[in-house]
């Protein structure tokens, strides 16, 4: 089975550390969304000011392509906070699984406003959150709790994986 797995959650969720390990342990090509950016969506959020959709739109299917030809799979940290961005990536990689890193406002915030260097300033976290939406059930997504440690998140994520291919 080929897996292309999208690593989704709000900004600090710790989707570019958990994407990385995970496609580490699966030994999969990795690829980060904040990679991805145009220079004008990266100064458009270091001024504290959202994204708008029709800004994300190349973004996405920039993300999708490269997804799209890792043909022996790939993983992707990406917010993909909207169902519709979801359906994009999917339409680009059918059969994308969705790993959602979830966790309290309280706790992402705080971890935000730790990190140095990152365009995204704390101050977009409420955008992030009112923008979130879950992924719904038919979604299919694993779900895990970020307040578990990084090791204890990969492994939780890799037995989940390897459980779905056996079925």
């Amino acid at each position: 089975m080929t897996l292309h797995l999208l690593v989704m959650g709000v900004s600090g969720s710790g989707k570019s550390t958990i994407g990385a390990k995970l496609a580490q342990a699966l030994a999969l090509p990795f690829g980060d969304a904040d990679a991805f950016h145009p220079a004008s969506n990266v100064a458009k959020m270091s001024a504290g000011i959202p994204l708008t959709d029709e800004d994300r739109w190349p973004w996405l299917d920039a993300l999708g392509a490269w997804l799209a030809a890792q043909t022996g799979g790939g993983v992707i940290a990406c917010s993909a906070l909207k169902r519709a961005y979801r359906d994009r990536l999917r339409g680009a990689v059918p059969g994308l699984r969705i790993l959602h890193l979830s966790g309290q406002p309280g706790m992402i915030t705080a971890r935000q406003a730790a990190r140095e260097g990152h365009f995204m300033p704390p101050s977009l976290m409420a955008s992030q959150f009112a923008t979130l939406e879950p992924p719904a059930p038919d979604e299919a997504a694993l779900v895990l709790d970020i307040t578990a440690p990084p090791e204890v998140l990969i492994l939780q994520a890799t037995a989940q994986l390897r459980r779905i291919a056996s079925c």
